[in-house]
């Protein structure tokens, strides 16, 4: 069975500045792969690929039961990582896999992700 498309949409006018994140050229794959170890950090980025609704989605658009502080941490580990970008609306910060900047630098792994089921 195919794995599913990885569904990118192009970016709107306005956006906020991201947050902090490494350049593209300073991707480690390393610490893009540590990032990913974590079962509730690979659904993240699984389901921002494959689901993704809008552009980027707030932490509430994933419906996990966990408390703010672990999403947080996760989101952060993520964002630190590489793999998303976050940039924040008010009070709300919001997410979205950095595709063209994985594509570049680890061709293939996006596919991988997509292909993997979560149990």
């Amino acid at each position: 069975m195919a794995a599913p498309a990885v569904r990118e949409l192009p970016e709107p006018p306005g956006l906020p500045q991201p947050l902090p994140e490494p350049p593209v050229g300073e991707l480690r794959l390393e610490t893009v792969l540590g990032a990913l170890s974590d079962p509730l950090r690979i659904r993240i980025v699984r389901k921002l690929l494959v689901e993704r609704e809008q552009f980027d989605h707030p932490c509430g658009w994933f419906g996990l039961d966990r408390p703010k502080s672990s999403l947080t941490h996760h989101f952060k580990a993520l964002r630190e990582a590489g793999l998303i970008r976050q940039r924040q609306y008010g009070l709300e910060r919001r997410s979205h896999v950095r595709v063209a900047d994985l594509e570049a630098r680890f061709p293939g792994l996006l596919n991988l992700i997509t292909a993997w089921t979560p149990s």
